[in-house]
């Protein structure tokens, strides 16, 4: 076997490989996206799902919540302002705090994105 031979079939495998390489790589990040893809599609259904319920849940207890105060305070209206007050009040807290809970949103997605 002379020298360009042997570089020759060096040469061949080294481009067997690379490709071998590029389709392995091509699947990995196929499977990568899928799998994020999954995992966000997912993600946005469940919160959907439970933030309905949530919401649901939270306006009877808002009504019911709103009726037991008007009756204590023997005025309706009084009652839903009150009720109104404590969510103004409860979404002002949120709205301060809002840039520690876009926080721990990114760093929780960026250990599913990054793992």
């Amino acid at each position: 076997m002379t020298v360009f031979e042997s570089i020759n079939e060096s040469s061949n495998e080294a481009v067997d490989k690379g490709e071998t390489y590029l389709k392995k790589s091509h699947e990995y990040y196929r499977l990568k996206v899928f799998q994020q893809l999954a995992s966000s599609v997912s993600l946005v259904f469940k919160a959907f799902i439970i933030g309905s319920l949530a919401l649901i849940g939270l306006m009877f207890l808002a009504v019911a919540s709103a009726i037991a105060i008007g009756n204590e305070l023997d005025s309706q209206p009084l009652g839903c302002v009150i009720v109104g007050f404590v969510f103004l009040l409860i979404s002002g807290l949120l709205y301060s705090f809002r840039k520690h809970i876009n926080n721990k949103v990114i760093q929780s997605m960026a250990k599913t994105f990054f793992n």
